[in-house]
């Protein structure tokens, strides 16, 4: 994704800062990382409280395979479909990741 489209996506939270991390991007705003960009998918912070929403709405939970293969599940999750059509859903989205990167500190 190129850095233009990202500050699209989070646009609602006002300035974001992009980093290089893991092969991909982190996205942080006000200093604390709300999402990952891994291979040309933005991936959003949550955990418990926000978690069950991103799964309801059919987002994909980002995992990889650790040692012996087992799946290590990571608190990001995909931006469910129709946000990306839809900016007051998006903003909703990328607001559920930054509270949840809020209660994480």
């Amino acid at each position: 994704m190129e850095t233009i489209e990202i500050e699209e996506i989070f646009s609602a939270l006002g300035p974001v800062t992009i980093k290089r991390m893991f092969g991909g991007k982190g996205v942080y705003h006000q200093g604390i990382i709300i999402a990952v960009e891994v291979r040309g998918e933005m991936l959003l912070k949550a955990d418990a409280v926000s978690a069950p929403e991103f799964e309801a709405a059919g987002a994909r939970r980002w995992f990889y395979e650790g040692k012996k293969g087992k799946p290590i599940n990571m608190p990001y999750w995909s931006i469910p479909e129709d946000a990306f059509d839809d900016p007051d859903i998006m903003a909703r989205w990328v607001r559920l990741a930054y509270e949840a990167a809020l209660r994480s500190r």
